[in-house]
């Protein structure tokens, strides 16, 4: 499945059997989604994908060790104690010291790569060249070389490749991809989505020691907000132009990215003509939140709001009301919304259905992964997914660099 598609794996329990995966593929999603079930089932009985995890951090926030279908067969980290974390979580008694010295264990068939950013491209390559399999953290790269880099490889390889993107599998998400595929909204004229996350720099040293995220420009970490719409929707953004703000800090005037913006806004538009305005914004006065709102002619919906409101949908009526100056307006209604917690269904197997990081997220990648190169198809997340959500960040931080000029983004399907 490529551009314009979506998957969702549904189990269904059976005892004494092997819980068998459903695919349901959704076909053509600028028609409202034409929705077909293809039963395919798991691969081989008692199949488990032997997975090797890299990242001590982050690495340690996925469900492999309770997937009936995967075991981890490895961990590494560069430090002793996030090895020893790594080998708490997933019960493994096998550690490396070094992503290279895992790469030569025969075993070891994927790689869940939670490594820093900048490092995501260069790590999937030697990946690639071992014959593993990529599960790889946000973003999938950091510069437009590394975008057809990846790309190429994993056309020339055809192994599988994956990007753990957490908005894709947000229990919003989900909901406002439903929507999208009924037709709920009627026309998508419009969308925003924002991550805001101030206090980053607590992260930004280990003890002395610089880390990656010191001075990271915010638009080459966009993929929190452009999975709000790519994924519900399918499109492609197509162009941007996007403001920096920065204060002086002399974290922006010396970082390794010549970053001088601690927030960045940008407005894209799509290859069908949709606006999108992308905020991530690291410091000011504002409460953390990944959030989005979907703006249709007949609905409306808008995610929790860091000010207290929960999630709500509107609905376009024939209403009339007045305005604050006396005229004429047409009326709304606005209706609460009950969020579905969507890995509670039968979307996951049983052993995964229950709460995870980043609002539900982390149980979904986990087993999407796990489905995709089991069955030998392409995850929901897969290159082309993922480097639609990575490369317009890329061309968003260039615009803002040239004070807002508009600028086309490349294709990479």
């Amino acid at each position: 499945m490529g551009r314009g598609y979506l998957s969702n794996a549904i189990y269904t329990d059976r005892a004494g059997d092997i819980a068998k995966e459903f695919i349901i593929v959704i076909v053509n999603l600028s028609r409202r989604a034409l929705v077909s079930s293809l039963l395919l089932p798991i691969a081989a009985q008692g199949r488990r994908l032997r997975i090797g995890i890299v990242g001590g951090r982050f690495g340690t926030s996925f469900q492999f060790h309770e997937h009936p279908n995967a075991v981890v067969e490895a961990v590494s980290d560069l430090h002793a104690d996030r090895r020893e974390r790594l080998m708490k979580t997933y019960n493994c008694g096998k550690a490396y010291n070094s992503l290279d010295e895992l790469l030569k264990d025969e075993n070891v068939e994927a790689v869940g790569l939670f490594t820093p950013a900048p490092d995501h491209v260069r790590h999937a390559l030697r990946c690639f060249a071992a014959g593993k399999h990529v599960l790889s953290a946000v973003p999938a790269a950091t510069s437009l070389e590394d975008c057809a880099r990846l790309k190429d490889a994993v056309k020339r390889t055809g192994l599988t490749y994956m990007m753990a993107e957490t908005s894709h599998y947000q229990q919003l998400t989900i909901s406002a991809r439903k929507f999208y595929q009924e037709g709920a909204f009627g026309h998508l004229y419009a969308c925003e989505s924002e991550y805001h996350h101030a206090g980053l720099d607590s992260l930004f040293f280990e003890g002395k020691e610089r880390t990656w995220r010191y001075g990271y420009p915010p638009m080459l970490y966009p993929t929190h907000c452009t999975a709000h719409l790519i994924s519900v929707t399918g499109e492609r953004l197509t162009s941007v132009t996007c403001i920096g703000w920065g204060d002086g800090d002399p974290i922006l005037k010396d970082n390794v990215y010549k970053n001088p913006f601690w927030n960045e806004t940008a407005l894209f538009q799509t290859n069908r003509g949709t606006s999108f305005r992308v905020a991530v914004w690291w410091k000011g006065a504002h409460r953390g939140t990944e959030r989005a709102q979907y703006f249709g002619d007949k609905m409306s919906f808008f995610f929790n709001h860091p000010n207290g409101m929960g999630p709500a949908i509107v609905r376009w009526t024939t209403l009339k009301e007045k305005d604050s100056g006396g005229f004429d307006r047409q009326g709304s209604v606005l209706e609460k919304y009950e969020e579905k917690k969507w890995w509670s269904t039968g979307m996951l197997p049983a052993p995964l259905r229950h709460n995870s990081g980043h609002e539900g997220s982390h149980t979904f990648i986990t087993h999407e992964f796990v489905g995709a190169v089991l069955n030998q198809r392409k995850p929901s997340v897969d290159v082309n997914e993922a480097l639609a959500y990575t490369a317009p960040g890329i061309v968003a931080h260039q615009s803002a660099l040239r004070g807002g000029v508009q600028m086309k983004v490349p294709s990479f399907d």
